[in-house]
């Protein structure tokens, strides 16, 4: 996923009322940029930090910076914008980059599925009659542990209501797949973060790997585009 407008280096002065962040930009302006992450950004929100954000000039929009990626000024980058998994799953995806997702035809977003959910993406028409799949997306750019991508990093009552629909879909017999995108260049392995949400974590070690496919990718990331990358060990 390239990004539509080339992003710019800026300095965070402080996040705020989750959606809100006062940034610095290299040429000392200082502006208020949206900040697309509802989640705590856990060690990744720390005054000072050099991020990059995306210019707009849409007149619809207020704010006229996008907060996209904190530089860890060591080669690596974390996305935070919770908004873009999807999109880069979906080009993963139709490119057939995703080993026992890329038989399918049809990518179908947003489908309604279980109690008032719609599931990320429903595949159907499978080259070797694969049966449909009902795959949901959580973007994960938590970690407390050098190496080791988290999540959630905070309490996700959405993420355990949407993991109680894919138990029930597979029940009835269907192909559930969770799919963690970690938005980090610096993971090689992945958990769940059970002590921030033991509610989640119980529901998440409680079922079995045949009700529920888990699958864990990282990304490479620059200011240019996030691509998908690689596998990570669970």
């Amino acid at each position: 996923m390239r990004f539509q407008t080339p992003l710019i280096p800026a300095r965070l002065i402080r996040r705020y009322k989750r959606f809100l962040a006062d940034i610095e930009l290299e040429d000392g302006l200082q502006v208020t940029a949206h900040c697309p992450n509802p989640g705590s950004m856990l060690g990744l929100s720390q005054p000072g930090t050099k991020i990059w954000v995306e210019p707009n000039d849409d007149p619809r929009k207020k704010l006229k910076y996008g907060w996209q990626l904190v530089d860890h000024e060591n080669g690596h980058f974390t996305g935070i914008n919770t908004g873009t998994a999807n999109k880069i799953v979906k080009e993963a995806l139709i490119a057939r980059q995703l080993k026992g997702l890329d038989t399918y035809n049809n990518c179908l977003p947003e489908v309604k599925y279980g109690e008032n959910s719609r599931i990320d993406f429903l595949l159907t028409g499978s080259i070797d009659s694969a049966p449909e799949t009902y795959l949901e997306v959580k973007s994960v750019t938590l970690m407390r542990q050098s190496g080791l991508a988290e999540f959630p990093d905070s309490v996700t009552d959405r993420g355990l209501k949407h993991l109680g629909d894919l138990l029930k879909i597979a029940k009835l017999g269907k192909r559930a797949v969770l799919l963690f995108l970690v938005q980090r260049s610096d993971c090689a392995a992945f958990d769940v973060a059970s002590d921030i949400d033991p509610a989640y974590g119980k529901a998440y070690r409680g079922f079995k790997p045949q009700d529920i496919e888990v699958m864990v990718y990282s990304c490479n990331l620059s200011p240019d585009a996030i691509r998908i990358d690689k596998k990570l060990l669970i």
